[in-house]
């Protein structure tokens, strides 16, 4: 998985959404060590601030824990990271009706598309 973000919404929120992510589809397991903040900043394209940054929400929401010296950890128990990724979901799935909203198409219409929908 790549890091993409996206420069025209704030980086550190998308650095989150993705460790998250990561955390949920198994690439970063429990008790695993993650990238550093370096490693991170080069893989994502950001500054070492915004990764630390990203790395201590991460932390204070449960999800990360760092040991001194030796890096940065997902937590034990990913029941937090389910959580935040399910308030990623129903957000992003809000803004998607309310965009397709504002194009003039109803909720029906917006479902009748997504079932037809195709990768």
């Amino acid at each position: 998985m790549t890091w993409t973000l996206d420069k025209n919404r704030p980086l550190c929120p998308q650095i989150c959404e993705q460790v998250c992510v990561r955390i949920a589809t198994g690439e970063f397991l429990p008790n695993s060590r993650i990238l550093s903040v370096r490693e991170m900043a080069i893989a994502a394209g950001v500054n070492p601030n915004t990764a630390q940054r990203a790395f201590e929400t991460l932390e204070r929401d449960g999800i990360l824990y760092s040991v001194r010296g030796s890096g940065w950890f997902v937590c034990e128990d990913t029941t937090k990271t389910n959580e935040v990724l399910q308030k990623i979901i129903t957000e992003k799935t809000a803004n998607y009706f309310h965009e397709m909203n504002a194009l003039g198409l109803d909720t029906e219409a917006v479902k009748k598309y997504i079932k037809e929908w195709k990768e």
